[in-house]
């Protein structure tokens, strides 16, 4: 926002717009113009009178969170003597908009948080506050407010302030700690029963313990406890001071994770849990589900905290197995929410019971997990009066997804043979309802593969039964009757005598509507499974392949089809593969010719994506084994196609989409017969350049990293690929030099430095010695600050890579050449790459990225260590020593430790 100050009657008038102009249009015109506002150094001014004179609601709220948003992004902008001034400003501003509405109240908390976070100067804030306001009843709604979130925003991503300034706030706030819970006390005495105040204290509560600075020996003698667990044991509390309670104990149980250092606080939370079992039932009785799930929520944090107390001493002390009990009596729950919040803790005890792999431990845990399993049986069952096959898609339907992956790794407990007879026995000897044996067969099928095939006679006669269900069962059952048989395909293949019942059973499935997408996927598993018998019935799946659009088939499941056909296709003998690969392709370059030709209907051109996945898959998958010498059996089937693949190429080059299928088409095909598809290099190359002039899809680079990595190593062809990079990277750079190029096309980024890499790995003497490489190092090195996961690592990759070929002596005769090429790169770049490198990791990259950085200047630091020693001096010179707030950012010490650990 440049130019005058803007009037405060026009900011009024911006604000009401935003939140009552019927016009969506003047609403988002109103929010520009206040957005550019708040970026502005006018927002400070103005947001402090807007909230002086106090008009209403929406206009303190839009400067409360303004003052919020300045003081998180841009507390630089403001000189050290207006801090103080700053501070009191907002104090007045908290106190006399308290009774306005708890959102302002908040966002000015937050503000003033952020504050005393980042101002050094303000000493002991917790302590000053409370001297300040403690007094004053109505002050305490704001007090404690601010008390709540200044724990909150310590670790806030939105605040720079360093690991000093952090180590040094932390360390004050656990010195007060104590202060704050004798406040919270005292409060509670004064007010009682009121339900908002008892919210608030919870609140503020759970957020010290989530901070880690409470001191675990005063917290147990402490009577907020006590107070927490009667307001959990009490039936009449309410739903939100219930929530808020339970949110209490869950931080406090988090907190004391390593339960023999806080022994005493432990003690307390874990007997003061398992005083909640009468509550729970109660709660059961009333059909009070939020209550229920408070409750579960609370029951698994306790079983979270005193995990390893359990494995290592079970039903001893704070080991006690009525934690588990607790967790079972929720699994009983009839709502299936409830069991699924235990899930995490679950999963967690199977991991630490398949590390310590003990028999006797096993056989403690074993009759829980047994009831464990018994419960998600009955969970995964759908209503007696369901029509139609399982839902996958719906909130019942991604539970029972995720009942299958639980299974599966707690199974080892139990023993999946047992289990797998258990359930089948259950069948064979009752005669239960539908709605059971479709959920005991889905629990079968999310097991049957761990079952050993070899020696288990209780398969064999499994499949035997499936294969001879009559189409009369329910067809959920049916459905998951195909799923089962899916599974079992490693058994098919072991006794291939099944082979032709199964195929018959799925045929069966699908020819039937809903159950066609299931069947595909079963077929596609055998296929995968059974290669080698499946020849036999190439014909029969050729016939499938040949009229696919004619079943009820997801696309997923036509793709998987295709894919179990290619599969099969890559065992037969060679001379017939050729042949068999065109029958396959035909349909679907028939489909993609018929939509070239036909005209575009309101200037849209048919959609050929489902052609190109198809094709795709059938190229990725058909990988025959070609002996040296030979001809692959794919290059003539691929060299008839092409003209086809250009031609959609240029009918559709402007969309994004179809261009990304077309380019994955294209790899696998190139991937498919590597050195076989050299007659197609010349016209691709040429293709891809004269469409990315025009449309810059990045999946051109990708393409062109794959022609590289096949192609790099062959004389003839380096020069073509070289020119080929220096035309692709023309566009690119144009594209990644506009303002805020290289965030917005992440990539573009990622796609063109994977192709450089290809070029490193493949022939990194070509590249060093082309005109283009300045360029790209200048790139990668402004990209080095790109915060995106993919595009970050392939710049990372790329550098480290570049100097690794400087490095290693692979005994390769031009590894001097090398060598002096990078020197030359490093000489003219090292400076600024180290310098740069340091400032990301400080400024711009989250911690997982580190490890890419540590390696990038490993590989410095191995080709030249003195070198590197100096410029690393130069970088940490460079770095800001004090926080506009005043707080010491790093010390001389600090700075000089960090070269040596690095350097030695």
């Amino acid at each position: 926002m440049e130019g005058a100050k803007p009037t405060i009657p026009l900011v009024y008038q911006a604000v009401q717009a935003l939140y009552h102009d019927p016009d969506p249009a003047g609403k988002e015109r109103a929010s520009v113009w206040l957005g550019e506002l708040q970026r502005s150094m006018y927002a400070w001014e103005i947001s402090d009178q807007l909230l002086q004179l106090k008009q209403d609601v929406e206009s303190c709220y839009f400067a409360a969170q303004t003052m919020k948003m300045k003081i998180q992004t841009s507390f630089y902008e403001l000189p050290p003597e207006t801090h103080n001034a700053l501070r009191d400003s907002l104090l007045t501003h908290i106190q006399s908009l308290k009774d306005l509405s708890p959102i302002i109240v908040t966002q000015l908390a937050l503000a003033i948080a952020d504050l005393a976070l980042q101002m050094a100067s303000w000493k002991g804030c917790v302590h000053t506050l409370i001297e300040k306001y403690n007094n004053d009843v109505s002050s305490m709604t704001f007090l404690i407010e601010i008390l709540t979130v200044l724990p909150e925003e310590v670790h806030s991503r939105s605040l720079r302030i360093g690991a000093n300034r952090r180590t040094e706030i932390i360390e004050d706030l656990a010195y007060y700690s104590s202060t704050v819970v004798t406040l919270l006390t005292t409060c509670v005495e004064k007010t009682g029963t009121d339900e908002k105040m008892l919210m608030k204290v919870f609140r503020c509560l759970g957020s010290w313990f989530n901070l880690g600075v409470l001191d675990s020996n005063f917290m147990a003698s402490n009577q907020l406890l006590i107070v927490l667990f009667q307001v959990l044991q009490r039936d009449e509390t309410s739903t939100n001071l219930h929530e808020a309670a339970s949110d209490c104990v869950c931080s406090a149980l988090y907190a004391i994770e390593s339960v023999d250092t806080n022994v005493a606080l432990a003690m307390q939370l874990f007997q003061g849990v398992l005083t909640l079992e009468t509550a729970y039932h109660m709660a059961v009785a009333r059909e009070d589900l939020d209550k229920v799930l408070n409750y579960c929520r609370i029951f698994t944090e306790l079983c979270e905290t005193f995990l390893e107390t359990t494995v290592r001493s079970p039903g001893q002390g704070m080991g006690d197995l009525r934690t588990l009990e607790l967790l079972l009596i929720c699994a009983g729950h009839p709502q299936y929410e409830v069991v699924e919040i235990s899930f995490n803790f679950w999963y967690r005890l199977g991991e630490h019971l398949y590390k310590t792999n003990e028999p006797a431990l096993h056989a403690v845990f074993r009759p829980y997990i047994q009831r464990l399993l018994h419960s998600l049986a009955r969970h995964c069952q759908l209503d007696s009066d369901h029509e139609g096959i399982p839902e996958d898609t719906d909130d019942f339907g991604e539970f029972r997804m995720r009942v299958s992956d639980l299974v599966k790794d707690i199974i080892f407990l139990v023993g999946s043979m047992e289990c797998f007879s258990q359930l089948y026995s259950t069948l064979k000897d009752g005669n239960p309802p539908w709605e059971v044996t479709e959920a005991v067969l889905f629990i079968m099928a999310s097991i049957a593969k761990s079952v050993d095939p070899e020696n288990s006679p209780t398969l064999t006669e499994v499949l035997e039964q499936v294969v001879q269900l009559p189409e009369t069962v329910h067809i959920a059952v049916r459905y998951t009757s195909i799923e089962l048989v899916g599974e079992m395909s490693e058994v098919v293949d072991r006794h291939p005598r099944f082979l032709d019942p199964v195929l018959n059973y799925l045929m069966k499935g699908l020819r039937e509507k809903p159950l066609a997408s299931v069947a595909a996927k079963a077929i596609h598993n055998i296929c995968s499974v059974c290669r080698d018998h499946m020849a036999q019935h190439f014909q029969g799946l050729l016939d499938i392949a040949r009229a696919l659009d004619s079943f009820a088939l997801s696309t997923e499941a036509a793709v998987g089809l295709l894919k179990g056909t290619a599969l099969v296709l890559a065992r037969l003998p060679l001379e017939k593969i050729a042949e068999c690969l065109s029958d396959l392709c035909a349909v679907q370059v028939m489909a993609l010719k018929k939509l070239l030709a036909q005209s575009p209907t309101n200037g849209k051109t048919a959609d050929p994506t489902v052609w190109l996945d198809r094709l795709a898959v059938i190229f990725r998958h058909t990988n025959p084994i070609v002996e040296n010498g030979q001809t692959h059996p794919c290059q003539k089937v691929i060299q008839e196609i092409w003209p086809v693949l250009s031609e959609t190429l240029n009918t559709h080059q402007a969309d994004n989409r179809i261009v990304e299928r077309c380019c994955r088409c294209l790899r696998f095909a190139v991937r498919c017969v590597g050195k076989g598809s050299a007659s197609l290099l010349q016209p691709l190359v040429t293709q891809m350049v004269s469409v990315y002039q025009v449309y810059p899809h990045s999946c051109f680079l990708y393409l062109g990293s794959i022609l590289v990595d096949e192609y790099g190593m062959e004389d003839g062809c380096r020069q073509g690929l070289m020119d080929m990079l220096q035309a692709l990277c023309m566009p690119t750079f144009q594209l990644l030099e506009q303002p805020l190029g290289l965030r917005n096309h992440p990539d573009t980024v990622d796609d063109l430095f994977r192709l450089a890499t290809r070029f490193v790995q493949r022939s990194p003497v070509t590249l060093l010695s082309s005109g283009i490489i300045v360029h790209i190092i200048q790139c990668a090195i402004a990209a080095t600050t790109l915060d995106h996961r993919d595009a970050n690592c392939s710049v990372m990759k790329f550098v480290r890579d570049l100097i690794h070929t400087g490095v290693s002596n692979d005994h390769e005769e031009d590894f001097e050449l090398r060598k002096q090429l990078i020197g030359q790169a490093m000489e003219q770049h090292g400076q600024q790459l180290v310098t740069q490198l340091m400032h990301t990791c400080c400024f711009c990259l989250p911690a997982y990225t580190l490890p890419d950085v540590a390696e990038v200047l490993w590989e410095v630091m191995v080709f030249d260590r003195p070198t590197f020693c100096r410029w690393l001096e130069v970088a940490l010179k460079g770095l800001p020593k004090e926080t506009t707030g005043g707080a010491v950012t790093v010390t001389h010490k600090q700075l000089t430790d960090f070269h040596k650990q690095v350097t030695r």
